[in-house]
């Protein structure tokens, strides 16, 4: 049974909407990020970026305190309002690459610490730290964690009469998508949703493992400071945006090497011939069409590598293509240890990924590149219920949500 409930969003104003969302303050090149804040004085980044309005970089705890105060100005202007009751929010994306549609909710902590809610992804303390530090001063949560749950024909045909009435907001940005949110407060409906979702045993974490465990991290902390805890405060829970797995796209990361670990080209060629059975395929452009089928550009060629029929799995990890590259190549021959933090090893996504990668090898910033095939719902699933971990930089999933166009505060 999976809990999440309704909440009072803090959320811009109808006629600011399109000016306030951003993409994460990550995204965003140099100049991008520069000019937005220069031009657009409603962007969300000026709550993330306060030291922009002194012009000077200012991190830490410091850092913190004045993106509360940006945000509590931002209420004051009026720029944000607050719902006055509990609410689910129905989000509506059409980009070029597809339709997205899934639910703003709250998801329980104690779900996640019974893990209803699974994860496939290791995380680093630190970063968790970091951002638990973040939360518990700024006060509120404006970037979701993204669920996935199995396609639900009765949360479909909510969803469907929903969207079916005129939204709460329909604008576009930038990037050409076009954006749209319901506001759901009628009883009623609220809780024919939470029934559906109680009927689910669990959900999947598909994006989002640090800011899950950040406010688990926060809940506990916030639990031992309040001697009236009784579970149902705000903190108990996490922002979260729930999407059937059918409506999730997934994308590969590629893998680009510094070198060849002291090796010649034909003394890595042979190593690789253990695992691998090798195709030159010349200057054409090589992607593979299939889960064990790698893509390799070295010295100005692409080879297919397909993996030997006589590779010993021994759980969902072991078949994952991302850790096959690892233990039978990176690792072994590459002499790549550490997938985070080795400098000699890059990644890289995107649709035209392989020439992006060919280019910068040609260019002598890389020696060897890896494609891989892209990683099914399926295996990330079976992964989170053996309670197992993926590589880093195993999948990229959109939809990619803008920040600020909903807001948890705790």
């Amino acid at each position: 049974m999976v809990k999440i409930i309704p909440f009072a969003a803090v959320r811009p104003t109808k006629d600011k909407v399109g000016l306030v969302v951003s993409r994460s303050y990550e995204d965003y090149p140099v100049d991008e990020l520069n000019t937005t804040l220069s031009y657009n004085p409603f962007s969300f980044l000026h709550i993330v970026n306060p030291g922009y309005k002194f012009h000077h970089d200012i991190s830490g705890e410091r850092r913190f305190s004045l993106v509360k105060n940006r945000y509590l100005e931002f209420i004051e202007e009026s720029v944000f309002i607050k719902d006055p009751n509990p609410a689910f929010y129905i989000y509506k994306i059409k980009t070029r690459k597809g339709d997205f549609c899934g639910i703003f909710a709250g998801a329980s902590i104690a779900d996640y610490q019974q893990n209803k809610i699974k994860k496939h992804e290791a995380t680093l303390q630190k970063r968790e730290k970091l951002f638990k530090d973040y939360l518990k001063t700024v006060g509120f949560n404006a970037e979701p964690v993204l669920l996935t749950y199995p396609d639900t024909e009765e949360i479909d045909i909510i969803i469907n009469d929903v969207t079916a009435g005129v939204p709460e907001y329909e604008f576009a940005t930038t990037d050409k998508a076009s954006h749209y949110l319901w506001k759901v407060d009628d009883q009623k409906v609220i809780n024919g949703i939470q029934a559906a979702f109680k009927k689910l045993d669990c959900l999947y974490i598909a994006d989002g493992h640090h800011r899950s465990a950040s406010s688990n991290l926060l809940s506990k902390e916030l639990q031992k400071e309040n001697p009236k805890h009784t579970g149902e405060e705000s903190y108990n829970y996490f922002m979260s945006y729930l999407i059937p797995e059918s409506n999730l796209k997934i994308y590969e990361f590629n893998r680009m090497v510094k070198d060849l670990n002291g090796l010649t080209k034909e003394e890595f060629l042979i190593q690789l011939d253990t695992h691998f059975r090798i195709e030159n395929r010349g200057a054409d452009l090589y992607k593979p069409s299939t889960i064990h089928h790698f893509g390799m550009y070295l010295d100005g060629e692409f080879y297919s590598l397909y993996l030997r029929k006589n590779y010993p799995f021994t759980d969902s990890l072991s078949q994952l293509d991302t850790q096959i590259l690892f233990v039978t190549i990176l690792k072994p021959i590459l002499g790549i240890k550490d997938l985070r933090n080795d400098s000699r090893i890059e990644y890289g996504y995107g649709k035209y990924n392989t020439i992006k990668m060919k280019d910068l090898i040609d260019k002598g910033d890389f020696k060897i590149g890896f494609s891989l095939f892209p990683v099914e719902v399926s295996q990330m699933k079976e992964i989170a219920d053996e309670g197992l971990k993926m590589p880093p930089k195993t999948t990229y999933i959109e939809p990619k949500l803008k920040s600020g166009l909903t807001i948890y505060e705790f």
